[in-house]
């Protein structure tokens, strides 16, 4: 019985002794690095570059475009490290944010509240909804939702009135209308966004983000660029591969490889798109 009345205690006792130890280090690291922000903001404006996972990154790298600051290659920050160099002559900040929405969300606003910031770009892989596009394409959506805020009910459950669409997991049955499904249904609600533009502290329910109006065009003057089928002469995509820009596109902290919810999503949410992360903001 002991055991059982001191085992929790002893946990937070272990938890909290590692937090002091590291804690008159870490103030130390951080003010070094927001030192060095503060002096590489001076050589500023940044394009902000984000993507995911190391595949992602390995990618990027491989393609030898990026050169590292010579003075200043990276700086370490609440566990992330932001790389500074050059794009095409163009001064970047680069980032790898993990996997998820929190993490993208995080690395994100980390990214516009501490650097000087003239934009950022998500980039990476991305599945398609229907046949209209294939391995290899490029896309820029003109705009996107978050599409991973559910309502989920039993199956005669009331849904919230703001809810924008919802399924039925039953309507899905094999065969179809056969028996009741205990899964019930799914409602999906807007996320709240809060902005510098809007009342503070107040968030507004959105739908659908837009992509900058302006990076749009731009990215929509791209279109008709050419990009290569080949990585070697063994390696090719099954066909020519084209940018498309202006669909609409769909994130989430799901990992979505089915054929009925892609149905679904095509029809109720009119996008062509999941992505993890491919904004210009």
């Amino acid at each position: 019985m002991a055991i059982l009345q001191f085992g929790p205690l002893l946990i937070l006792l272990i938890l909290f002794s590692l937090s002091v130890s590291s804690f008159s280090v870490t103030p130390v690291r951080r003010q070094k690095s927001l030192d060095t922000i503060k002096y590489l903001n001076q050589k500023g404006p940044y394009l902000g570059l984000i993507t995911v996972y190391p595949p992602e990154e390995n990618a990027f790298f491989a393609t030898g475009a990026f050169e590292p600051d010579q003075e200043h290659p990276f700086v370490d920050l609440s566990g992330r490290r932001f790389r500074v160099g050059k794009l095409h002559g163009k001064r970047v900040i680069y980032v790898r944010c993990g996997i998820g929405m929190v993490n993208a969300a995080a690395a994100t606003q980390q990214m516009l509240d501490l650097f000087n910031i003239l934009g950022i770009l998500h980039f990476g892989i991305a599945g398609s909804v229907n046949n209209s596009m294939s391995i290899g394409h490029v896309t820029v959506p003109k705009e996107f939702s978050h599409t991973g805020i559910w309502d989920w009910v039993n199956p005669n459950g009331k849904l919230e009135n703001n809810d924008v669409a919802h399924i039925d997991i039953g309507n899905y049955n094999v065969p179809k209308g056969s028996g009741l499904n205990r899964l019930g249904r799914i409602g999906y609600s807007p996320e709240q966004f809060f902005s510098e533009s809007g009342k503070p502290n107040t968030a507004r329910d959105l739908v659908w983000f837009q992509t900058t109006k302006e990076w749009l065009q731009l990215a929509a003057s791209l279109e008709g660029l050419e990009l290569e089928q080949c990585v070697n002469s063994s390696e090719c995509l099954p066909q020519k591969p084209k940018l498309v820009v202006g669909l609409r596109a769909s994130t989430a902290n799901i990992f979505v490889d089915n054929a009925a919810y892609r149905s679904f999503s095509s029809k109720f949410f009119r996008f062509h798109r999941w992505i993890w992360k491919v904004f210009l903001w």
